[in-house]
């Protein structure tokens, strides 16, 4: 996959831009991420942010070793499931930008 096709899966998953980089938020704190995807020129970061505020890498590949999920799940070779509630959390913060656009 290439950056712009993550970025893309990304924000059709859920997934926001904050701080320039696509971000999964609490969805008790929808400004603050915890976790996102740091996209640079030939490799793609998984990084979620501890408690303690600090921000802990859980998976990296390059973009050439990163394959798309075949049932539109998250991307392999990124250790997404390194994040156990990442589908929860996805789901979470896509219903809360669905019912942001009902809402005005």
């Amino acid at each position: 996959m290439t950056k712009e096709e993550l970025t893309a899966w990304a924000l059709a998953n859920g997934w926001q831009m904050i701080a320039g980089n696509p971000s999964l938020t609490k969805p008790s704190a929808p400004k603050e991420a915890i976790v996102r995807l740091i996209l640079k020129a030939t490799v793609a970061n998984l990084e979620v942010k501890k408690p303690a505020g600090k921000w802990e890498k859980v998976g990296g590949e390059a973009y050439a070793k990163i394959t798309p999920d075949e049932q539109d799940g998250p991307p392999h070779g990124l250790g997404f499931q390194q994040v156990p509630s990442i589908s929860m959390l996805m789901q979470e913060n896509r219903d809360r930008m669905v019912f942001a656009k009902f809402g005005g």
